[in-house]
């Protein structure tokens, strides 16, 4: 037990050790571009009149959500993947594959649903907003 606790202690301590060592560039910059990304996603879904992807009930609708979204952040996450590899192996000398994938989700994929979820729910009530007040309007007659 006492190992166990040694281990996720470590685990922790190099997981925030992240934000001051080499390449903590990526960190801020990751995180920035998906967010950008995900704003770009949820505009695109608001404006079709799409759901959130995460609450959907439809499969082929969801499958077809969740391709944009391995679309948009497959690169990103392969990035962050390969400069957390480089970090590890230049700092301890050593590769945690767990850590690689936590710092990977943390930059990628957790930046990109957040956003991506907010502006669509913000997108589609601006979009339904503003369709019954064309709706009433009249067209002017000359």
């Amino acid at each position: 037990m006492d190992t166990i606790l040694q281990m996720l202690s470590q685990a922790f301590e190099q997981l925030l050790g992240r934000a001051g060592g080499p390449l903590h560039f990526r960190l801020f910059v990751m995180p920035c571009v998906v967010t950008v990304l995900g704003i770009r996603a949820g505009l695109r879904d608001g404006r079709a009149g799409r759901r959130q992807f995460l609450w959907l009930k439809d499969s082929a609708e969801r499958r077809q959500l969740l391709r944009s979204a391995f679309r948009d952040i497959g690169r990103v996450f392969l990035v962050a993947v390969v400069l957390d590899t480089t970090y590890q192996i230049l700092v301890f000398k050593y590769l945690y594959i767990l850590q690689v994938l936590i710092i990977a989700v943390m930059c990628a994929v957790v930046p990109y649903v957040l956003m991506r979820a907010v502006v669509t729910r913000l997108a589609r009530g601006r979009n339904q907003e503003a369709a019954p007040k064309i709706a009433q309007e009249e067209p002017k007659r000359v």
